[in-house]
Formats: C-alpha cells, structure tokens, sequence
C-alpha cells in the first residue's frame, strides 16, 4: 500500500495536477471569499466567521475531487496496466488505500493554507479575537470527513469506465447526490430522517461545534461503503 501511495503522491507533483489542484482552490476560494463583492466576501459580512468558506469549499471540492481521482483507476484500465497490478502480491483492498490515500493527502495538502483565513478573521475581529473558535473547529473536521467521502466517491467512480471525463462526470454526481441531493428529496416528503441520510446535514452538525459521533460514524461509513464498491469492483476485473 505505502509504495503506492508514494507512486499515487509522486505522479501528483510530478506532473502540473497537484500544484493545480492546490492552486485553483485557493484562487477560487481566494476571490470568492476577499475580492468578489457578493454573499461570499468576508469583508462585507459584517461578523468575524468563516461561515461563508464553509458554505463555498463543498462546491469547490464536489468538482476538484472528482477531477483528482478520475484517473485514479481510468488510467489504468485505459493503458492497461491494471491488470498487471493486480497481478502483484498486495490484496486488492491494498491497492483501494494506497490510490485512496494519495487523493486524500493531496486535497488536505491544499487544505492547509486556508487556516491562514481563520488566522485573518480572528487578527480582523473586533476586538482582536472574537471568532468563534468551537464552530470553526467542528466546520475543519467536518471539512476533512466530507473530503474523505467526496474521495472515497471519486475513487469508486474512476473504476467504472477507462474514460476518465465519465469518471469524472459519474464521481461528480454521485458526490452532488450525496452531498445536496437528499435534502432536495427531503423538501418534497417533508421528512427528516430522508434529510439525514444527506452529507449536507451532518456537515452542518459539525459546523455547530459540537462532535456528534452520529456524524462521524455517518461519514465513516459512507467512506468505508465507496472503498469497499471499489474493492468489490476491482476485485471483478482480477477474474
């Protein structure tokens, strides 16, 4: 798995996709959040929070992740590598973590320097740190377990075609679905258990924060339920 990993983390940076995923996140961040005049601007809100990047990153994300691992499996199937893998003495499961994991690092990678946002707001605060640390916290780690499903997504999805734009396409959707779509079901049956099946409400649980282990056990396993299709998946193309 760890030699994977490397190779996954190697051919991010050895190529432009890592420093353009990293970039194109804080740019778009970047000028939603302090130059565009609109509901993002953090300037023009008028309270020292961070709300408005927690409200904006899962969009971001929902497209920049999918983009990462598209060629996660794709590339493989399309130069035919893979079943060469899958012919090396590591379990398939293996394989699922080490691709997994490379994807992962690289989005917390790009994650790191928007705790510079929350250093900003907390200089900018009136008086001088009246940001609302809790709150933040809970919206950081509900960020990590939404990245770490929107992954574990968008790796499933490069498994289904050798064509990395359907990957993408498909990681998007299901992401989307999973992140917005229950809640959009939820307003026409007017049920609540239906909004909870959704990742948006358990973001926003988070983001209160407050820990729920309801919530970390949710993400957990839609996290676990993605690798496992993939393993199942890959596990079809080893017959």
């Amino acid at each position: 798995m760890l030699a994977i990993l490397k190779k996954e983390i190697n051919s991010f940076f050895a190529s432009p996709i890592g420093y353009l995923v990293i970039g194109i996140f804080l740019v778009v961040n970047g000028l939603f959040l302090w130059l565009f005049k609109g509901d993002f601007n953090i300037l023009n809100y008028g309270f020292a929070d961070l709300s408005s990047f927690f409200l904006l990153a899962p969009w971001i994300l929902l497209f920049l992740i999918p983009a990462v691992t598209m060629r996660s499996f794709s590339d493989e199937k399309k130069q035919g590598t893979l079943e060469l893998l899958l012919t090396k003495p590591i379990s398939a499961f293996n394989i699922v973590l080490g691709k997994y994991f490379g994807a992962f690092i690289l989005i917390i990678i790009a994650l790191i320097p928007t705790l510079l946002y929350a250093y900003t707001v907390y200089e900018l605060g009136n008086p001088v740190g009246n940001l609302d640390m809790g709150s933040t916290l809970g919206s950081y780690f509900g960020l990590l377990f939404l990245v770490a499903a929107y992954t574990s997504i968008g790796v499933f999805a490069s498994t289904l075609s050798d064509n990395q734009i359907v990957a993408f396409i498909v990681g998007v959707f299901i992401c989307f679905f999973f992140y917005i779509g229950f809640e959009g079901i939820a307003d026409y049956t007017s049920s609540n258990f239906v909004e909870q099946l959704g990742m948006n409400a358990h973001f926003k649980s988070m983001g209160r924060g407050v820990l729920d282990t309801r919530d970390i056990v949710y993400f957990l396993s839609i996290t676990m339920f993605f690798l496992m299709l993939t393993k199942l998946k890959l596990n079809t193309e080893r017959k």
